[in-house]
């Protein structure tokens, strides 16, 4: 047997006490710090340096409510800057800043680490630092092989929640207006077809009726006309970005028109309705620890896992606090389903109703409607009811503010409004199929004959739910979900499986918004 030597042993022992000491270390600033903390920092802590050490990759849900505090950072940092061999954290730009400004030098103080730390959209040569960059840079290096980050570095991910949206972003290649004029100019003797091809799409993108989302797949006959205009230029290779979307013949691509009406013109997009095949290789390169706050409502997110690529590896799921992330869920029996035409009615009755038992304690109420149109409707209704407190898609608000919101805007700005005390959901937020996208991936569903409810529409609303409501947990508050679906649906008990921990009620009324210390309006 091969006898260690010193410096052998060395590294051994300090690599297999990796876990040891970032428990160690980490346990011992968070009771410096004196301030309440996550529940689960030293266990997913462990997690992410035994990670690091094995090389093997992990998904982690942290709940929607630290996903939306960001209090689980603490616990991938610390392994990050005590484990002595390169690190990848990915991380999108906003939250970088944040990270290298606020909680790394506290870090640093404290474990007093010389590791190097750098920011760029590739990695330098020779270094053996922890690097961060966006999920832009990491995924264009990744899904076009541009070398620009070596492979086998240990990659932290962190809020794959939007991985997927990432990912199709990065996939999909856009034709803007002037982008015609620069094919051209690459090719002037097919200046004529290039032109006829523009005026023909034109003609035919303009015939679509109108729609909120002002976007529209393209037909058989408009990709034909796009078809020729690629024939039409022989075998040589067009300029970027044409030489990348004439991918868009290709089984699984999804091609579609953006139009600005007013300014007469439309953009065209080449995208990928499966992003799990150009994702599989992906996971291959480097062990990745995969950390999101509300991914799957199964501990081993098997659907979130399919959709990405993701094979086998750890996945960890972590409990909400029962006793802090308690929220009351207001589910009536008895609205009319959503698409029948007594819906706005009542409605609109329910939302009355839970706006006048709040009104006695201050706070902001947000209503969430994802239907364009209904949105628009109920925002004037109330607006001619309650007057100026009432705006749609607004950040500033009264203090007794009525937010209504669609789930994007919602989502992008709920992290800089006060956590309202009462949430109103109109209809769950399953993505439309009038939006042509959803449309389009619903069909490739189809064409696989898998379950595109389930696969799909159902594990996207569920995430969208448990994002959207965190704030409310922070202040214990009221959600009302007025879609009747939920009691006569089969997939209703998932929906609220993955609301838990609640406390269901049946009937509104002021003592629901009221604490001990919390002052009441006159």
């Amino acid at each position: 047997m091969k006898r260690l030597c010193h410096n052998e042993r060395h590294c051994v022992k300090r690599i297999c006490v990796i876990e040891v000491e970032v428990h160690r270390q980490l346990r011992a600033f968070l009771r410096e710090q004196g301030e309440p903390y996550w529940l689960h920092h030293l266990t997913m802590a462990r997690l992410v340096a035994r990670a690091l050490r094995l090389g093997r990759s992990a998904l982690i849900q942290t709940g929607a409510t630290s996903g939306y505090h960001g209090h689980y950072r603490l616990s991938y940092l610390m392994p990050a800057l005590i484990w002595q061999e390169p690190t990848l954290l990915v991380v999108p730009e906003a939250l970088a800043q944040r990270l290298l400004m606020v909680e790394i030098p506290r870090l640093r103080q404290w474990i007093e680490v010389d590791k190097p730390i750098r920011t760029g959209d590739r990695w330098e040569p020779n270094f053996s630092g922890l690097m961060l960059t966006t999920p832009q840079a990491w995924l264009r290096d990744r899904l076009f092989h541009l070398g620009q980050f070596p492979t086998e570095i240990p990659t932290i991910l962190d809020g794959v929640d939007d991985l997927e949206a990432w990912v199709r972003s990065t996939l999909t290649t856009t034709l803007e207006p002037s982008d015609w004029d620069r094919l051209m100019l690459a090719c002037p003797d097919q200046a004529d077809a290039i032109r006829d091809a523009r005026v023909q799409l034109t003609r035919s993108i303009f015939q679509h009726p109108a729609n909120p989302y002002d976007c529209y797949l393209l037909d058989s006959t408009e990709q034909d006309s796009l078809i020729q205009l690629y024939q039409s230029l022989g075998d040589r290779t067009p300029p970027e970005p044409w030489a990348s979307f004439g991918h868009f013949q290709q089984v699984n691509s999804l091609v579609w028109t953006q139009i600005a009406r007013k300014q007469g013109q439309f953009s065209l997009h080449c995208g990928s309705a499966d992003v799990a095949s150009a994702l599989e290789f992906v996971w291959q390169q480097q062990p990745i620890v995969l950390i999101g706050s509300a991914l799957d409502v199964a501990a081993d997110a098997p659907n979130f896992r399919q959709r990405l690529g993701l094979g086998e590896l750890t996945c960890v799921k972590f409990s909400p606090d029962r006793q802090n992330e308690l929220i009351q869920l207001y589910l009536p029996d008895g609205i009319p389903f959503p698409n029948t035409p007594q819906y706005q009615t009542a409605l609109l009755q329910e939302v009355r109703r839970l706006l006048d038992a709040s009104s006695a304690t201050p706070g902001l109420a947000v209503i969430l409607v994802g239907d364009t149109p209904l949105k628009s409707q109920v925002g004037s209704i109330l607006a001619s009811e309650l007057g100026s407190r009432v705006q749609v898609e607004k950040t500033c608000l009264d203090e007794n503010g009525v937010l209504v919101s669609g789930w994007e805007f919602w989502r992008q700005h709920q992290a800089v409004l006060p956590a309202p005390r009462l949430l109103i959901i109109a209809t769950l937020p399953l993505p439309s199929l009038e939006d042509p996208l959803v449309a389009g991936r619903v069909a490739y569903y189809k064409r696989l004959r898998q379950d595109w409810f389930r696969l799909y529409l159902l594990p996207t609303a569920i995430s969208e739910l448990q994002r959207s409501i965190a704030p409310v947990r922070e202040s214990q508050g009221v959600v009302a979900l007025l879609d009747n679906r939920v009691n006569h649906r089969s997939y209703g008990q998932q929906i609220l499986a993955a609301l838990s921990p609640i406390a269901q009620l049946n009937y509104v009324d002021r003592s629901l918004f009221l604490s001990a210390d919390a002052p009441v309006l006159d």
